[in-house]
């Protein structure tokens, strides 16, 4: 399965799938979050492949600070059902290669997720 999940609105997501040649046309399967919600299989998929909800959980969202989630400390229960209501808190884009799963944008990321496509 070769799969990408993002935001159609994020240039850091349209960034990294130009950059790694993610497409349909080179064979991805293409989920743009926002208008396409993630199911709760799916993100128990990329738990499966990511070890935790917590690795999928972006810290990043405004809505982390709105909601006063940086002085708790949250269940992964609490992580998945976050990522479900507000897709903002996905860790974007998130790629999966097989058994394989790359998380967010960070360059050491996108370097081994390059690596992999070769």
């Amino acid at each position: 399965m070769k799969k990408i999940y993002y935001l159609s609105t994020c240039s850091t997501c349209a960034e990294i799938m130009k950059e790694a040649n993610i497409s349909e046309q080179t064979g991805f399967e293409l989920q743009d979050i926002r208008t396409q919600p993630m199911t709760s299989a799916q993100l128990d998929e990329m738990k499966k492949l990511a070890g935790s909800f917590e690795s999928l959980f972006s810290r990043r969202a405004l809505k982390y600070k709105e909601l006063g989630l940086k002085d708790k400390t949250l269940t992964e229960k609490e992580y998945k059902n976050y990522i479900l209501e507000h897709d903002t808190f996905l860790k974007r884009p998130v790629v999966i290669l097989g058994d394989q799963i790359f998380i967010g944008s960070e360059k050491k990321n996108i370097a081994a997720l390059k690596e992999a496509l070769k």
